[in-house]
């Protein structure tokens, strides 16, 4: 996938991330560390643990895959996702469990494009739907969210929209 609408006149390439490919490998660590220095991120760097082990562990997982986007040679965009599986539908799901875009590439509709690419891999896995979390602060992730076709989750309105819980286990 290419598109040439960006101000660098460079086309964007949006591609399934190769975890062997050097240039894919470093940029995977160094999206996934802007976005967790990012306030939407959680503000704080990436551990050394995880800048050293993450490429070769999300590898190991073959329910795995990340797509990047590219401005020339630069890496501007960055989405992780896992696959799970949907009991209910009796087919896997894929959850979108990280959609970063670096601060000065934001509102050229990259992460859309990325996510563009992630349905058609999802879809081709046979999965049944997408999922994902956003914060409620984040009104512009929300807005493309929900122009793509996302909604909050239920299964009974009179039981509302699920929410996301976590509990850390270390």
């Amino acid at each position: 996938m290419t598109e040439s609408s960006n101000p660098s006149h460079s086309p964007l390439q949006v591609c399934r991330a190769d975890y062997g490919n050097p240039v894919h490998a470093a940029a995977v660590v160094q999206l996934l560390d802007a976005y967790a220095q990012d306030p939407a991120g959680g503000g704080k760097p990436l551990s050394d643990f995880a800048t050293t082990h993450l490429v070769k562990e999300l590898a190991a997982r073959p329910h795995a895959f990340s797509v990047l986007a590219f401005i020339g040679d630069e890496a501007v965009g960055l989405i992780n996702c896992i696959e799970g599986f949907s009991t209910f539908a009796c087919r896997p799901l894929v959850n979108i469990h990280d959609v970063a875009v670096l601060p000065g590439h934001r509102g050229q509709r990259i992460g859309e494009k990325m996510l563009a690419l992630v349905d058609e891999i999802s879809r081709a896995r046979g999965a049944c739907k997408l999922t994902l979390e956003v914060l409620q602060g984040n009104r512009s992730a929300i807005k493309l969210y929900e122009r793509i076709g996302f909604a909050g989750y239920q299964l009974d309105p009179a039981m509302g929209q699920a929410q996301f819980f976590q509990k850390w286990l270390e």
